[in-house]
C-alpha cells in the first residue's frame, strides 16, 4: 500500500517483509538502537517470526521521502482488526522509529495513512510516557481523528551510574545485602568451592548449554523459548553484546545470568539457578560478579533490569519506571459510544497488565 502526499513530499508505504525495506531503514535502526537494543533491526527481525499468531502477520508502516526512510512503526496485522505492535514477551519497551528531520509533516503523514488502513484499534507496548516520539506521535494520531488512551504494563528498575565505581556502587547497597553475600561466598568456597566464567562473543552460544541446563533445576522448569533465545544470543554475539556468566561448583553449572550490554547500557535480560544450591544464594553472587563487571570494565552509563517489580531489584536498583500499553481506535462512533468500542479492546490486553502487573512480574 502506498499513499502520496505531493504537497508534503513525501508518502505512506507499508511492506509486509523486511526484506522490501529500502536499505536507508538501516540509518534509523541504528540511531534507534542507541537507546534500547529493543528497537535494533536485530531485536525487532527476529521477535517477529517467534511472537505471530495464526492469522498474524508482518506490516512495516512507512514514512518515506525521496527515497529516505524517515519513520517506521513494526506492527503484527490480525484478523480481529485490532492489530499489535511487533513484540515478544521478553520485550521491555516499544517506539516508533522517527528520523530526526521534518517530523511534524512525517507524523501527520504516518497517522493519515494508519487511518486508511483495515483496524479498528491498535494496541502498542510496553511504552514510556516521556518518550518524546511516542507522545508525538499519540497528538498526530489524535488529530487524525484517534481515541488514544494509556493502561498501565510494568514497572521498570534501572540504576544510573554517573561514573561511579563499582567500589562506590557497593557501598550504597543495603548493608544486609553485602554482608549476605560476602557470607555465601566464604561459605560456598570453604565447603565446596566455586569459579565464576564469563562468555562473550563466539564463546557465547556454545555456553548456553549450560545455561538450559541450569534452567531445567531451577524452579523456572524448562526454557519454553529456547529456538528464539539461541537467534537472540547468536545475533547479539556477533554484534559483542552479549555478557554470560555461569556459576560452576566441581565443574557443574549451578547458575548462570544472560546480560546484553549496548551502548552504555547492561539489559539484565535472564537469570536461574539449581534449586537445590539455593541455600548459598549463587543468583546474589554472580549478580555482584556482573556489576562489577558492567560498571569496572564495561563502564556502563545504565543498568535495567527490564520488567517485573521484583522485591530484590529495588536493592540492586535506584530508579523505578513505568510502562504502558498505548491504545489507539479510531473514532467511527458518537463519543457516547466510546467506551463500549474501548472497554473490549482493553480486554483484549494480557490478564497482567492492569493492576495485577503492579505486583510484580520478572523478566529473569
Amino acid at each position: 500500500m502506498i499513499r502520496e502526499y505531493p504537497a508534503l513530499n513525501i508518502k505512506f508505504v507499508c511492506y509486509t517483509d523486511w526484506h522490501q525495506l529500502p536499505d536507508s531503514a538501516n540509518a534509523l535502526f541504528e540511531r534507534a538502537a542507541k537507546d534500547s537494543l529493543f528497537f535494533s533491526r536485530q531485536w525487532l527481525a527476529r521477535v517477529t517470526t517467534e511472537s505471530a499468531n495464526d492469522g498474524e502477520t508482518l506490516l512495516l508502516a512507512c514514512v518515506v521521502s525521496a527515497g529516505t526512510v524517515m519513520a517506521i512503526l513494526p506492527l503484527m496485522q490480525s484478523p480481529i482488526k485490532t492489530w499489535y505492535s511487533v513484540k515478544h514477551g521478553y520485550t521491555a519497551l516499544f517506539s516508533l522509529l522517527l528520523a530526526s528531520d521534518d517530523q511534524q509533516n512525517v507524523l501527520a503523514c504516518l497517522a493519515q495513512g494508519l487511518s486508511q488502513l483495515p483496524f479498528t484499534g491498535v494496541l502498542l507496548e510496553p511504552v514510556a510516557k516521556d518518550d518524546n516520539n511516542m507522545i508525538a506521535f499519540q497528538h498526530a494520531m489524535e488529530s487524525a481523528g484517534f481515541r488514544c488512551d494509556h493502561t498501565f504494563r510494568h514497572y521498570n528498575w534501572i540504576y544510573r551510574v554517573q561514573g561511579e565505581s563499582f567500589a562506590d556502587y557497593m557501598v550504597a547497597r543495603p548493608a544486609r545485602v553485602r554482608n549476605t553475600i560476602a557470607r555465601k561466598q566464604r561459605k560456598l568456597e570453604r565447603e565446596h568451592g566455586y569459579e565464576i566464567r564469563l562468555y562473550t562473543g563466539d564463546e557465547t552460544l556454545p555456553a548456553m548449554t549450560d545455561y538450559y541446563a541450569i534452567y531445567c533445576a531451577s524452579w523456572k522448569a524448562n526454557e519454553q523459548n529456547e529456538a528464539f533465545l539461541k537467534d537472540i544470543v547468536d545475533s547479539f554475539s556477533m554484534a559483542g553484546w552479549t555478557r554470560l556468566a555461569i556459576l560452576y561448583v566441581k565443574g557443574k553449572p549451578v547458575a548462570a545470568q544472560l546480560w546484553f550490554v549496548h551502548h552504555g547500557k547492561a539489559n539484565v535480560f535472564r537469570l536461574a539457578y539449581d534449586d537445590t544450591w539455593r541455600h548459598y544464594s549463587p543468583g546474589s553472587i554472580l549478580t555482584r560478579f556482573l556489576m562489577q563487571h558492567v560498571i569496572d570494565t564495561d563502564k556502563v552509563e545504565e543498568i535495567d533490569y527490564l520488567t517485573g517489580n521484583d522485591f530484590y531489584k529495588q536493592d540492586w536498583m535506584s530508579e523505578r519506571r513505568e510502562r504502558y500499553v498505548l491504545c489507539c481506535i479510531k473514532n467511527t462512533k458518537p463519543a457516547n459510544k466510546y467506551e463500549r468500542l474501548f472497554r473490549p479492546l482493553k480486554r483484549l490486553l494480557p490478564r497482567h497488565a492492569g493492576s495485577k502487573a503492579r505486583a510484580g512480574v520478572s523478566n529473569g
